[in-house]
């Protein structure tokens, strides 16, 4: 059985403390008797034991002025939970609960309401004497939320001091309501007082902000912070949620050729154009229910909860690219766009937003640059590579100052004697995490990002130092070092300062140098690289064309230009291997070319020969010189040396 100062909100401390003291009570109660209910204190006053004062008269010796106006108590009595201010007696307690504007119960230890104010019984739409005597969580939704509904009892067994949240009410006329519910205890210790404030116009009047604040105004689509809300919830849900498939997906597109029609026809335009993309997408969405959501600009996300695999992805990139191609009618416009798709699709587990957001970015980039208008499928290969291109690009710079690069030398032999005529520079990367990279991993990455100037400078200088170690090892037999170099060296420094310098920190003779340029850059030289090739000309240096037959093929420049030598691609050498149907087209262009260069005052040095009977075929034509594993691979300098007057050919170097 509860105890009976349960019911007894309104009883003082100050009665309380007479009972235990053995005093008695203003009810004339001995001590021990039962304490008075409210209905007691409410009822008329009786006769008490001799010596008790009726409710109402003054106490002998006592001066009306000090009996408590209005009131049945005396002045200085305790109220509800202290003590009350003077004048103030326990039934005014009674009528503030019951003329609150505050719903509020008190509710006994194990959750019974066992009283209700009239607030509580409109907001609830029935009378307060119904609530008497029925759960308080039930009554409050409490036991919806686990969390919730733990605090409440943590509350009620006097663990927690205050419980405060949210519940939506339904009461029994079929309304509905957000109510701020809160329980606390009361000081008597027996009791909780629940209270319940109606907040649906305040909730209302946040759900509208949070639409304006979450949604796009141009599109009334999700915006960005709302769309990441979703997926983090989507991901969460799908982690822990066994009934669904567990896997997410993403579809992030960009429109091509929106900024266009922004620039040309104006924002208002773009922005109907937005509103009616948005349109179509909500309808490739519709069906499966998918979160469509503009994250800016002219890109746009369909979030797929739950996807079944990579299929259902791809058809939905597909259905969009067929409803985007279709034409626009645009305030009296008809435009046409289209867009490029990133689709990734994985599972949940695991993946963080940041992730995902990161992969269908690399794979819309790498639908843009495959051709636009068409959708990509996320490939963890590819953003491999991409994401080893982005390592090997943030440290070239600084593995030139830590000195990581190395040069490997491939001979050039002469065609007819078989003799090394000079040496290929060619750079290795000894990276500490990927080992040793060839030049084809990083040149193209030092030329975007700049780093091929400090790099490029570093080769010439420790090439040049080794052709003049080479120089004066074997004083007959003086070797051509050739050392590629990047437009970018001749348009981002001085190219001609750093060669001089270079040659005259070595000691190496000009004539001992060979620069190599590719033909798309020599023939296309105007202005500044023109200037740079003629003064180096001037210098004694001997130029190159590399990778000749592949570029621009402007032969008019060969007359123009400061070249000594051609390098022959070695897709002309390939045709050459056939030895049972060799293609006579190959030897004719070869020979061709030879002679052209011949007539000019120019040498001719075939790369990637493979075999004697290239060898053999490309000397018959008259080149001069040749490049290729027939003769060696790529080697360190102390395996030069040993070449140097021998007949590399003939021993099968490789």
């Amino acid at each position: 059985m509860h105890k009976m100062c349960t019911t007894d909100l309104y009883e003082t401390s100050a009665t309380r403390e007479r009972a235990v003291s053995g005093s008695p009570d203003g009810q004339g109660r001995a001590p021990g008797a039962t304490l008075p209910t409210i209905t007691e204190r409410n009822a008329a006053p009786s006769a008490g034991p001799p010596g008790s004062t009726p409710v109402g008269s003054t106490p002998a010796g006592v001066a009306p002025a000090e009996v408590a106006p209005g009131g049945n108590t005396p002045s200085g009595s305790t109220p509800p939970g202290g003590t009350p201010p003077p004048g103030t007696a326990p039934s005014d307690y009674r009528a503030a609960f019951n003329a609150a504007r505050l719903a509020m119960a008190v509710v006994n230890r194990e959750g019974v309401v066992l009283d209700a104010n009239p607030a509580l019984g409109v907001l609830l739409g029935t009378e307060p004497a119904r609530l008497i005597a029925r759960s308080a969580a039930d009554l409050a939704d409490l036991r919806e939320d686990p969390r919730i509904w733990s605090e409440y009892r943590e509350v009620l067994h006097g663990r927690r001091r205050r419980l405060c949240c949210t519940r939506r009410l339904q009461r029994p006329d079929g309304h509905a309501l957000w109510a701020e519910i809160t329980v606390e205890p009361v000081p008597d210790g027996c009791s909780v007082l629940l209270s319940m404030a109606d907040i649906s116009e305040r909730r209302d009047l946040q759900g509208r902000l949070r639409h304006l604040q979450m949604h796009d105004p141009v599109t009334r689509l999700p915006n960005r912070n709302l769309f990441f809300e979703r997926l983090a919830s989507a991901l969460e849900a799908a982690t822990y949620d066994r009934g669904g498939t567990g896997r997410i997906g993403l579809c992030y597109l960009d429109l091509d050729g929106f900024k266009a029609i922004n620039d040309t026809l104006g924002h208002r335009v773009g922005d109907r154009l937005l509103g009616a993309v948005a349109q179509r997408l909500t309808e490739c969405a519709a069906p499966g229910g998918h979160l469509v959501a503009r994250l800016g600009g002219d890109e746009f996300a369909l979030l797929v909860r739950d996807s079944t695999g990579t299929e259902q992805l791809c058809e939905l990139a597909k259905s969009v690219l067929a409803a985007l191609q279709r034409p626009f009618d645009v305030a009296g416009q008809r435009l046409s766009v289209s867009a490029s798709i990133g689709v990734v699709e994985r599972p949940a587990a695991g993946t963080h937003t940041t992730w995902l957001m990161q992969a269908a970015d690399t794979t819309l980039y790498w639908a843009k640059e495959d051709g636009k208008a068409r959708w990509t499928l996320f490939d963890p290969e590819r953003n491999a590579h991409r994401m080893t291109r982005q390592a090997l690009s943030s440290t070239l710079r600084p593995a030139v100052e830590r000195e990581e690069f190395v040069l490997d030398y491939q001979p050039l032999v002469g065609l007819v004697d078989g003799t090394v005529k000079g040496v290929e520079a060619l750079v290795r990367w000894d990276h500490p995490r990927f080992g040793r990279l060839s030049p084809n991993r990083f040149i193209s990455l030092a030329e975007e990002n700049g780093a091929i100037v400090p790099l490029g400078r570093w080769v010439l200088r420790t090439a040049c130092r080794q052709a003049r170690d080479w120089q004066l090892a074997h004083p007959r037999n003086p070797l051509i070092v050739s050392v590629n170099v990047a437009v970018r060296q001749v348009w981002d420094s001085d190219l001609v300062a750093d060669v001089g310098s270079i040659l005259a920190e070595t000691g190496l003779a000009p004539h001992l140098l060979q620069l190599e340029l590719t033909e798309s850059a020599v023939m296309g030289s105007a202005g500044q690289p023109l200037q740079a090739l003629l003064q180096l000309s001037e210098m004694g240096v001997a130029i190159a064309i590399d990778d000749f037959g592949t570029g621009y093929s402007n032969l008019a420049y060969l007359s123009r230009l400061p070249v000594s030598t051609l390098k022959l691609d070695g897709s002309f050498v390939q045709g050459f291997r056939a030895e049972e149907h060799p293609n006579p087209a190959d030897e004719t262009i070869v020979q061709a070319l030879v002679e052209l260069a011949h007539r000019l005052g120019l040498t001719v040095t075939a790369e990637c020969v493979e075999s004697a009977e290239q060898a053999e075929r490309l000397a018959r034509i008259g080149c001069d010189t040749g490049q290729g594993w027939f003769y060696s691979r790529p080697v360190p300098p102390d395996r030069i040396s040993a070449m140097v007057g021998g007949h590399p050919a003939a021993t099968g170097a490789q």
